[in-house]
């Protein structure tokens, strides 16, 4: 007949003191610690392994941050195009209305090919900052905002406003390439170029641009350049040109290029455009 015996002994060491008895273990991955080892979580508790590998990442951090921030530079860009319209409504009211009208301020800050062949090359980049009417300054400020607000967060501030300063100065090139006898403004190129980039961003994600609203207000936005009278077509092309092409690189994927290539792109083809605008003007 054989005598009871005692119970096996359940102690378990702790995996990081192997001298300490181990209370409990990590609800995550199932080791054995003590209570110095163990953090308490939203369920139980996590060895400090765990609890580590649970943090957010400085990079994710950052990510997080940049995302609650304002839309600086869209604001800023905004606040641009504002001064200016308020600069034409002081010096000549009725140039903010609806008469189709050329005040001294937009003739100053316009843009065509034979005030560029002058040397005035400051044109390339004013005008984009000037409108011919209130709803024409409405109506790309509205998209500014709305292209700013999904595209701002997502790229950067740097990238953004590298990328809209192509989209401008491409604009720009496309207006006295195409219409070389007009007097053109407006942020109309820019903003075509962020419409672009947008749809190329949806692009490299999987997703037909068409399935959201950015597709429609491409092609509806084409149309209308096409199809109203006095709408610088040339600005409105150029600025889907460059800006789509700067975002192949600037809205790709992380490996898809090297990482300094995303603030070359937009250089380059920032370049490129003035070069274009340059030499057309000497013809």
């Amino acid at each position: 007949m054989s005598l009871p015996q005692p119970p096996a002994s359940t102690q378990t060491s702790c995996y990081r003191h192997p001298d300490r008895e181990a209370g409990r273990r990590c609800t995550r991955c199932g080791r054995a610690a003590c209570t110095e080892c163990l953090v308490q979580a939203a369920v139980g508790s996590h060895c400090v392994d765990c609890a580590r590998q649970a943090r957010p990442s400085a990079t994710f951090k950052a990510k997080v941050w940049n995302a609650r921030q304002i839309t600086l530079v869209t604001y800023a860009l905004i606040a641009v195009n504002v001064a200016v319209m308020i600069w034409m409504g002081i010096d000549d009211p009725a140039s903010i209305g609806l008469r189709n009208r050329i005040s001294g301020v937009q003739f100053d800050l316009g843009l065509a090919r034979g005030l560029l062949a002058d040397g005035q090359w400051y044109r390339l980049v004013s005008a984009g900052f000037l409108h011919f009417g209130i709803v024409h300054f409405a109506f790309n400020m509205l998209l500014l905002f709305q292209l700013g607000q999904l595209l701002e967060p997502a790229i950067g501030r740097v990238r953004f406003g590298l990328l809209y300063g192509a989209a401008l100065l491409g604009g720009s090139a496309g207006a006295v390439l195409l219409e070389p006898r007009g007097l053109h403004g407006g942020a109309s190129g820019a903003v075509f170029g962020l419409m672009a980039a947008a749809a190329v961003g949806l692009r490299y994600r999987g997703i037909n641009p068409f399935s959201t609203s950015i597709g429609p207000l491409l092609l509806i936005n084409l149309l209308l350049t096409f199809s109203i009278p006095g709408i610088s077509i040339g600005g409105h092309l150029g600025g889907v040109v460059t800006g789509g092409a700067v975002a192949l690189v600037v809205m790709a994927p992380p490996w898809k290029f090297p990482k300094w290539a995303p603030y070359v792109a937009p250089v380059a083809v920032a370049l490129i455009s003035i070069g274009v605008a340059v030499a057309v003007s000497r013809m």
